[in-house]
C-alpha cells in the first residue's frame, strides 16, 4: 500500500483529496462483516462452520480497522507497528475461507493432517511478522514503504489470495459433480460469493499497489474497491440462509430488516438541526424498536411452530417407516402360515371327497349331510388361504404371471358352469349371455382370470337374495376418458339384481380388507380380499375392473376391462 495521505492530518477526509463516500465504506464493511459474523456464531456457536465464519469476518474486520488506522494516521511508529499486522491477517482470511469451504461442502471437521498443512502456512507469517524480515523501517516523506518490506511478506501478498481462490475453486468442482440438485445450487451461490470476496479483497489490494508502483495511478485509493467485496458475500451469505437454512439460522431475514431499520433511523439523530427534530426522530425511534421487538418475537414463534410441525413430520414419517416394516413382517408371517396350513387343508378335501365318493363304504346319510359341511367350511378356508397367499405375494412383488393366448369366453363358461349350482340352491337364475361373434384371443394369464371372473360372479350370487346374475361380453373400441384415447378392449360384465352399494362403498369396494356396510348382514364369511386381488391382477394384465350400482337395493354391475393387444 502506499500511504497517500500518511503526510496529511485527520482533516483531510473532508477535503476533495479523496471522495469521503469512498473513504467511508471502511467503516460500514467492517460493521457488517462483524455483525453477519457475530450473529450467525451466536445462533449457533456449537457448530464449527459458524464459528469458521465469525473467525473469518473478525480477521477481516480488524484488518480493516487496522488499514483505516493507515489511512488516517501521522505517527510513523503507530503506523509501522499496525503495518506488521496485516499480512497476518490477511494470510489467516486465506487460510481459513479455505478451511470454511472443507466444512461446508463435508459436514464435518478437516483430517489432522490438513490441520498441519494449515499451520505450516501460516505460522512463519505469524511468526516473522513482528521481525525485521517483515518491516525494517518507514518513510512517512516519501511514503516509499514497500522499500522497507521483506521479500517473503512482498510475496505472500499474492500467494494466499490466489492460493485460496484456486484451492476453493477445485474443492467446489469436485464436489459439485457428485452432490444433490439442492446442494449443487447452495454450493453454486457458495463459491460465487466466496470467491469474489477473496478477488476483490486481494487482487484489488495487489493491483493498487502495484499501479501505484508503476506509477500509473498517484496512490493506493482504488484498494478500498476491494472491501466492497465482503459485502457481496455477506449478501450471498444472506440469501443462503433465508433460503437454506445454512448455519441453522432461519430468522435472520426478519432480524436484519428491524435492525437495518433502526440503524437508518438512529443515523438520522446526527443530522438533526434542532432540538425538535431530534425528540421526533427519538420518539420514531422508539416505537420502532417496539414494533420490531414485536415482529420478530411473532415471526419467532412462528418459525418454532413449523419446526414442531417439521419434528412431528418427521416423527410420522418414521413412524410409517415403522409401520411399512411391521407390514412386511405381517405379509411374510401370512405367507408363512399360508403355506403350512394349506397343505392340511388340501389333505382334509381329498379324505372327505373320497368319503363323500364312498371309496371307504357307504356313508349313512345322517352323516353324509355333516361331512359335505366339513366340505365345504374347507373350500372356505381353503379360499382364504389362497387369498392370503395372493396378497403376501402381491405385496412382496413375487406375483408370477404366466401370459398364454386364450379365447376369454371359455374361461366365462367354466366360471359360470362351477357356480351355477351355487346359484341354483340360493333359488336364483345365473345368465351367461355368450356373444354370437367370437372374440379374438388375448394373452393373459388363464388361471388368474379365471379366478377374478369367478369372483366377479360369486360376489353378485352371495349378495342377491332374489332375481339372478347376468353375465355378458362387450369386444370394441371404447373411449378411455382417463387416458383421452380410444382402446380397443374385452370386457366381461356381471349384472345383478341384488342389495346394490353406495356411491361411498363403490369407491372402497376395491381395497384390502373392505366390504360394504350393509354387506355383513347377508354374507359374514366374507373377507374383503377377493375384490383387492382382482384389482390386482387385472392392472398386472394393463386392464381395469370398476363397480357400478344406482344406489342400495338397486342391483350393481362389475366390469372387467382388458386390452386386446396385450402382449
Amino acid at each position: 500500500m502506499i500511504c497517500y495521505l500518511f503526510s496529511k492530518p485527520l482533516y483531510f477526509i473532508f477535503s476533495s483529496d479523496v471522495p469521503s463516500l469512498l473513504y467511508y465504506s471502511h467503516i460500514p464493511t467492517a460493521i457488517v462483516a462483524i455483525l453477519i459474523g457475530i450473529f450467525v456464531f451466536w445462533k449457533g456457536k456449537q457448530l464449527l462452520i459458524n464459528r469458521l465464519l465469525f473467525a473469518i469476518s473478525a480477521c477481516f474486520s480488524l484488518w480493516v480497522i487496522l488499514n483505516l488506522i493507515l489511512w488516517t494516521n501521522i505517527h510513523s511508529d503507530l503506523m509501522l507497528f499496525v503495518w506488521s499486522f496485516l499480512r497476518v491477517l490477511s494470510s489467516l482470511i486465506s487460510i481459513l475461507s479455505i478451511y470454511f469451504i472443507y466444512v461446508f461442502l463435508g459436514g464435518k471437521d478437516v483430517s489432522f493432517r490438513l490441520k498441519i498443512i494449515f499451520l505450516i502456512l501460516t505460522v512463519p507469517i505469524i511468526i516473522l511478522s513482528s521481525t525485521y524480515i517483515n518491516l525494517r523501517g518507514f518513510n512517512i516523506a516519501s511514503c516509499d514503504a514497500f522499500m522497507f518490506e521483506g521479500p517473503l511478506f512482498q510475496f505472500s501478498r499474492v500467494f494466499f489470495g490466489v492460493l485460496a481462490m484456486i484451492w476453493i475453486f477445485v474443492l467446489l468442482i469436485r464436489k459439485y459433480r457428485t452432490a444433490e440438485v439442492n446442494f449443487r445450487k447452495q454450493i453454486l451461490l457458495m463459491g460465487v460469493g466466496m470467491e469474489l470476496f477473496l478477488f476483490s479483497f486481494f487482487m484489488v489490494t495487489f493491483l493498487a499497489a502495484y499501479l501505484t508502483d508503476m506509477g500509473l495511478v498517484s496512490d493506493s485509493r482504488i484498494e478500498f474497491y476491494g472491501l466492497f467485496g465482503m459485502d457481496i458475500f455477506v449478501a450471498f451469505l444472506a440469501y443462503l440462509i433465508v433460503r437454506y437454512k445454512t448455519f441453522n439460522i432461519k430468522l435472520i431475514a426478519t432480524q436484519a430488516l428491524v435492525i437495518a431499520l433502526i440503524i437508518l433511523i438512529g443515523s438520522q439523530i446526527f443530522f438533526a438541526q434542532s432540538l425538535t427534530n431530534t425528540i421526533l426522530i427519538g420518539v420514531t425511534l422508539i416505537i420502532s424498536l417496539a414494533f420490531g421487538y414485536m415482529l420478530v418475537r411473532s415471526v419467532n414463534m412462528e418459525v418454532q411452530r413449523k419446526e414442531e410441525l417439521e419434528i412431528l413430520s418427521t416423527k410420522l414419517a418414521q413412524a410409517n417407516d415403522k409401520l411399512h416394516q411391521l407390514d412386511k413382517t405381517k405379509s411374510e408371517f401370512i405367507s408363512i402360515a399360508s403355506h403350512q396350513l394349506r397343505t392340511p387343508l388340501t389333505a382334509i378335501k381329498g379324505f372327505v371327497s373320497l368319503l363323500l365318493e364312498g371309496t371307504y363304504g357307504q356313508v349313512p346319510e345322517t352323516q353324509k349331510g355333516a361331512l359335505e359341511k366339513v366340505y365345504i367350511s374347507n373350500e372356505r378356508l381353503v379360499q382364504l388361504v389362497e387369498d392370503l397367499l395372493n396378497i403376501s405375494r402381491i405385496e412382496s412383488g413375487r406375483m408370477e404371471f404366466d401370459f398364454q393366448e386364450a379365447q376369454i369366453e371359455d374361461l366365462i363358461t367354466e366360471a359360470a358352469n362351477t357356480l351355477d349350482l351355487s346359484a341354483k340352491n340360493k333359488g336364483l337364475y345365473l345368465e351367461w349371455k355368450k356373444p354370437e361373434k367370437i372374440s379374438p384371443k388375448i394373452k393373459i394369464d388363464i388361471t388368474k382370470v379365471k379366478e377374478v371372473i369367478s369372483n366377479m360372479i360369486d360376489n353378485s350370487i352371495k349378495y342377491t337374495q332374489k332375481g339372478g346374475v347376468t353375465v355378458r361380453m362387450e369386444n370394441g373400441v371404447f373411449f378411455d376418458h382417463n387416458t383421452m384415447e380410444r382402446k380397443n378392449v374385452l370386457r366381461v360384465i356381471v349384472s345383478d339384481t341384488g342389495i346394490g352399494m353406495e356411491k361411498e362403498d363403490i369407491e372402497n369396494i376395491f381395497d384390502k380388507f373392505v366390504r360394504g356396510k350393509e354387506i355383513s348382514h347377508y354374507h359374514t364369511d366374507g373377507t374383503g380380499l377377493g375384490m383387492f386381488i382382482a384389482k390386482k391382477v387385472t392392472e398386472a394384465h394393463q386392464g381395469k375392473i370398476w363397480a357400478e350400482s344406482a344406489g342400495k337395493g338397486k342391483g350393481s354391475r362389475f366390469i372387467l376391462e382388458l386390452p386386446v393387444n396385450i402382449t
